[in-house]
């Protein structure tokens, strides 16, 4: 009887941690790419949608995914899940998502319209989620060159990516590599007695 009682609460346990640790499945658009409130709805122009973050006293992000990518769900799924993500993104970014093989018009800082892949290529961007992020000091640029100040490329595991978010919306892009903010952030949350949940 206790043996029984045992099993079945172990079961039950089991099933109740597998639930909690089960992923949200993010809504799929009709484009194939995953959808998220926070995204802008952008007539695709980077210095003028610089600007109007801007403004705003926000930062741009232009993320690029791709129909199918495991890794764009895995962002969606699990980082856009999480309430200290999508809260600081909202809070210190404008994101305009794009299509690495879309063809889309968009016009580039420099002025120059060109579909969303052939962007992509200008842009260097090989493989999907790539974030690159444009400061709001940067508004008026007029090449990517001028604008960009960090990008993350490919899917960056929570930790990061929240890292990734802080170190543009700070300011330390200007005085440190991105490794070295890491690891100052290590060693601050292990001065607290924080282990940080990197995984």
């Amino acid at each position: 009887m206790h043996r029984r009682y045992f099993l079945t609460t172990a079961a039950a346990l089991g099933a109740l941690n597998a639930a909690s640790r089960a992923t949200a499945e993010p809504h799929l658009g009709d484009d194939g790419l995953y959808d998220q409130p926070f995204f802008m709805d952008s007539f695709l122009e980077m210095g003028p949608d610089l600007e109007d973050a801007a403004a705003e006293g926000k930062g741009l992000i232009v993320l690029f995914e791709q129909r199918g990518c495991p890794y764009c769900h895995e962002m969606h799924a699990v980082n856009f899940e999480r309430a200290e993500i999508t809260d600081y993104l909202s809070d210190h970014f404008n994101v305009v998502q794009l299509d690495l093989w879309g063809s889309r018009t968009v016009v580039d800082f420099d002025g120059e319209e060109l579909e969303e892949r052939d962007l992509a290529g200008k842009w260097f961007v090989n493989f999907t989620p790539t974030a690159i992020f444009f400061p709001p000091d940067r508004a008026g640029a007029v090449s990517l060159q001028e604008a960009e100040v960090f990008r993350m490329p490919g899917y960056f595991k929570p930790f990061h990516h929240l890292s990734g978010l802080e170190y543009v919306a700070s300011g330390e892009y200007a005085n440190q590599p991105f490794q070295r903010y890491l690891q100052d952030k290590f060693a601050a949350l292990q001065a607290q007695g924080i282990d940080p949940d990197v995984w």
